[in-house]
């Protein structure tokens, strides 16, 4: 077989900890890149790009952010579709106000105030945990929809609360197709799964850990709660706030707090769950399992009935369809399409003989 890791020697403890130990899943790594910066370009439809490889690529960014805090800190959050919001905001009157902000610094500015605000709503967690801190995150998607449904200055005082996003331009280049957002969009996701995955892997990743399986025990050994619950709720409305942004300059053209209700954050965490609770792999397998199977259930039920059942029982069909799906697949693995992938890979490794 192919997976294999005969006569990959490592002679160092760098070699031992690399991101990727076996040389396949480099491979494998190499591969999706090409087919994504390569292939699709060349290949994909305006169709593809804009309803499917868009909002995959920014919500799976979105569930990176929420998984770094539930899946890897172990703090339970249903408060993050309100820092997407502010990211979205955020990154509106950045680009408005200062017009002469570099297109970079408008997401990464619009991340780090989401990051406050996340640092501002998870400091109850010292004190709180499990579904009081829920509640409390809770509290704090509700209070981000009434501040901006109230205030028009965030929206530049605009009679409509839903505004269109400025045009945008990197380095000089207008950024105007669909496949410039997509290239955009592309590099945010390289760069934040790159920096999530070595955040997990380092000091601040393990005490995260840490935390999240025995908090008592990890203070007892010097790790220090506040800071670490704190650094996870501000990462992860990083990634929330940069999610939040993208979606609105890239994907909707258009800032609307409707678009980040409790439903958003739900959806996210639907995500983690499906995906795997602490797997970076699995935030883009819950993303695609969320975001691009219901449209292409949709479009097998229309070919399937030729187009002579009403919209209206195809969108029952299809939600029903979805939901065994989800039932089935976390009775089948409850921690998610992750784990079931890496088993599947350990079965390859020791063929002919698996557990």
């Amino acid at each position: 077989m192919l997976y294999r890791e005969s006569g990959q020697f490592k002679t160092s403890y760098k070699a031992d900890m690399a991101i990727f130990p076996i040389r396949q899943d480099l491979w494998g790594l190499i591969t999706t890149l090409i087919v994504a910066v390569v292939i699709v370009p060349l290949f994909a439809s305006e169709h593809m790009i804009v309803g499917y490889l868009l909002p995959f690529m920014i919500w799976s960014i979105a569930a990176i952010g929420l998984n770094i805090l539930t899946g890897y800190a172990g703090q339970l959050s249903l408060g993050h579709g309100a820092f997407m919001a502010v990211g979205a905001y955020s990154a509106y009157n950045l680009a408005v106000r200062i017009p002469d902000l570099p297109l970079l610094a408008v997401f990464i500015g619009a991340g780090l105030i989401a990051a406050a605000c996340g640092v501002v709503v998870g400091s109850p967690s010292l004190r709180i945990k499990g579904f009081y801190l829920a509640v409390a995150t809770l509290a704090a998607q509700f209070f981000s929809e009434w501040v901006f449904a109230t205030f028009p200055w965030f929206v530049g005082g605009a009679a409509s609360m839903v505004i269109d996003t400025p045009k945008m331009s990197l380095f000089g280049y207008p950024i105007e197709s669909n496949l410039d957002n997509y290239f955009l969009v592309l590099g945010f996701v390289i760069v934040t799964t790159l920096l999530a995955k070595n955040l997990v892997r380092s000091e601040i990743g393990r005490a995260w850990m840490a935390v999240r399986d025995m908090d008592v025990a990890a203070e007892v050994i010097g790790i220090r709660p506040l800071y670490t619950k704190l650094s996870a709720f501000a990462v992860s409305s990083f990634f929330a706030g940069i999610a939040g942004a993208l979606y609105a300059f890239c994907y909707v053209k258009s800032v609307d707090f409707t678009a980040f209700d409790l439903f958003v954050s739900l959806k996210v965490l639907f995500m983690i769950i499906i995906g795997g609770m602490g797997s970076i792999l699995g935030c883009f397998l819950g993303a695609a399992f969320i975001v691009i199977l219901p449209i292409l259930l949709n479009v097998a039920a229309h070919h399937l009935t030729g187009g002579n059942v009403s919209p209206e029982l195809i969108t029952n069909i299809e939600h029903m369809t979805f939901g065994g799906l989800i039932v089935y697949f976390l009775i089948v693995e409850p921690h998610g399409l992750a784990r079931m992938w890496t088993t599947a890979k350990e079965k390859l490794r020791l063929w002919p003989f698996p557990h």
